[in-house]
């Protein structure tokens, strides 16, 4: 064989192999080029938690019995100071538990029919509730994520009193009365560990008042010692 055939011999075995290489790596590689790339996984969500938060609040209230309070005290409002304990559970319920204190000096008065005469003699009236509060608040969405509704209710025990230094015996009185309520407002979280909630709540607190508590109820004829009152909380807690 003469080494020009044997060098196109192998020259044409060369092509060949090259060609069958070609054939099985281009198709491989395409695959691979096709192939999409492994699903990335999402990061989940942190899990919510329960929250236990604290706070203080003022707030306004208008009396339901305003004729018998604006006798006695100048005034059908009144302005409490409170503060208490929360809890939020992750399914957005939420508990909590407040202690008020309202207190405001007046003067006694004396009723005839209905006629009601200041007897320039000081009274100290004073209310304190323990309230017991459940509710749900809202899911906020997109950018109103921090600014919450919630509603709720519940039920307080009402503590009233009036004194003065002059009373004869039995005419200082100090009784407790179970009330209900009903609440709705908005809060607004300023950071994660510091809130702003408005909020209205109407008390309801039926026989409270009377000819044995005040003689100026009697003649109103009002015995509702419950009101409307609006309220600005500050909150401390996620």
């Amino acid at each position: 064989m003469s080494a020009h055939v044997f060098c196109r011999r192998a020259t044409s075995r060369l092509t060949l192999i090259t060609a069958v290489a070609c054939a099985v790596a281009f198709p491989t590689t395409a695959a691979a080029q096709q192939k999409p790339p492994a699903a990335v996984r999402p990061v989940p969500a942190p899990r919510a938690q329960t929250s236990i938060r604290g706070f203080g609040d003022i707030s306004v209230t208008r009396f339901a019995a305003a004729d018998t309070f604006e006798a006695t005290l100048g005034s059908s409002t009144g302005v409490f100071f409170g503060g208490g304990v929360e809890v939020v559970l992750p399914q957005r319920f939420f508990f909590n538990v407040r202690l008020s204190r309202f207190q405001k000096t007046g003067e006694r008065v004396f009723v005839d029919g209905d006629d009601v005469f200041p007897l320039g003699i000081d009274l100290k009236v004073g209310i304190t509730p323990v309230e017991v509060t459940g509710g749900y608040r809202f899911q906020p969405r997109g950018r109103t994520r921090n600014v919450i509704p919630f509603v709720g209710g519940g039920i307080g025990w009402h503590k009233y009193s009036e004194t003065s230094d002059f009373a004869q015996a039995g005419d200082d009185v100090e009784e407790t009365f179970t009330g209900y309520h009903v609440l709705g407002g908005v809060e607004f979280r300023m950071s994660r560990w510091f809130g702003v909630s408005g909020e209205a709540q109407w008390t309801t607190i039926g026989d409270a008042l009377g000819s044995e508590v005040s003689s100026a109820s009697e003649v109103s004829g009002e015995s509702n010692l419950g009101g409307l009152g609006l309220r600005v909380r500050f909150v401390i807690g996620r």
